[in-house]
């Protein structure tokens, strides 16, 4: 099962961890999963994520909102028993903050991949065609997600036609 997925996420340099704020997940069969860490401070905020991250976030008391170990849970419980084959755009961060959600990548639950394939790799292997227009707001995790798999079944009927 292909499971496409997106992150937002403060970077804040080589000396401080990559803290997620909010997950999205588009699977191949159509469900999805939004989910936003409870536990990120906002205050530590950049200015640019408190521009195109922040007022993308649910209100308040949503359900979405909730900490790493439930983010953690709830995506093991969305996986199932599948064999998840995880794919991102430019999804090196990404995959190492799947990881952290687990501890590391030994901690990954098992059968879970320790890599993510890249979108990105696929399509320069496969001459850079053009994707489908992304329409969502611009750094909404699902909304993302959800392109991911689009992008993705275009690329694969050009990778069959070839």
């Amino acid at each position: 099962m292909r499971f496409f997925y997106d992150l937002e996420f403060l970077e804040r340099g080589p000396d401080y961890p990559l803290e997620l704020i909010s997950l999205g997940v588009a699977a191949e069969d159509g469900r999805e999963l939004f989910l936003a860490n409870a536990e990120f401070d906002q205050a530590r905020a950049t200015p640019w994520l408190r521009e195109h991250v922040l007022p993308g976030l649910p209100p308040p008391g949503d359900p979405a909102w909730r900490t790493r170990a439930e983010i953690a849970a709830a995506l093991r419980q969305f996986v199932g028993t599948e064999t998840p084959e995880w794919w991102g755009d430019f999804a090196a961060y990404d995959h190492v903050i799947l990881c952290q959600l687990y501890g590391d990548m030994t901690g990954l639950p098992p059968g879970w991949p320790m890599f993510t394939r890249d979108l990105e790799q696929l399509k320069e292997f496969l001459g850079s065609p053009p994707l489908p227009p992304y329409l969502g707001r611009p750094h909404d995790a699902l909304a993302e997600a959800r392109w991911l798999r689009d992008c993705w079944q275009a690329l694969e009927e050009i990778r069959i036609r070839k």
